[in-house]
């Protein structure tokens, strides 16, 4: 098995990149969240990597975290849900969100990714909400559930905003779950937005 791969991105498409390691150029696919974490790096880079083998196919996919690469692996366990539809998912989804689109039954999350539709989402919540809940160590200690039991309240009231504005209740949730909990609404909704829209 291949746990890693580092070295210089030679070429980056659409869901995939080129890593040239040891002269030999590996083209790895991968989600837009982790092109995005690897194209302003000029030096080398690590991929945290699964390696699928099938009677045709031979690919290496990589992610730039390895809690994106546990999201992966737990996707690609769902019957029905295949390697490219594990990147849609996490293209659309981060980690964190993911985790929390899971634990609150969030079907609509997962139907936004490409390729996903109302079966297959509830299929995915049905078999990954308990192997989730045993990960969370993994995905992150912040996203299973909704919030601590101590959450302040303007971290709820952030996420009531995002939700009127159009965004899932998984989402925003992950979104603030990433920014400073001191800050105030009028940030957390600011950083919010920054983070769903990928700046």
């Amino acid at each position: 098995m291949i746990y890693s791969i580092r070295g210089k991105i030679t070429y980056t498409g659409g869901d995939f990149v080129v890593i040239e390691c040891g002269g030999i150029g590996y083209m790895v696919n991968t989600t837009l969240t982790t092109i995005g974490d690897i194209s302003v790096k000029n030096d080398e880079v690590t991929l945290y990597t699964h390696l699928s083998v099938r009677e045709d196919d031979i690919s290496l996919f990589g992610f730039s975290s390895y809690d994106e690469l546990k999201a992966y692996e737990l996707l690609i366990s769902v019957s029905g849900v295949g390697p490219k539809a594990g990147l849609a998912i996490l293209s659309a989804l981060t980690p964190q969100s993911f985790a929390v689109a899971v634990a609150s039954g969030d079907q609509k999350a997962f139907t936004k990714a490409k390729g996903v539709g109302p079966k297959v989402a509830q299929r995915i919540i049905l078999e990954l909400k308990d192997k989730v809940s045993k990960e969370t160590d993994l995905l992150s200690d912040t996203v299973y559930s909704d919030f601590p039991a101590d959450v302040q309240p303007d971290t709820e009231e952030a996420v009531l905003a995002l939700t009127s504005l159009g965004y899932s209740r998984s989402e925003a949730m992950g979104a603030v779950a990433r920014l400073d909990k001191t800050m105030s609404v009028s940030e957390l909704i600011k950083g919010a937005l920054k983070v769903l829209s990928g700046r």
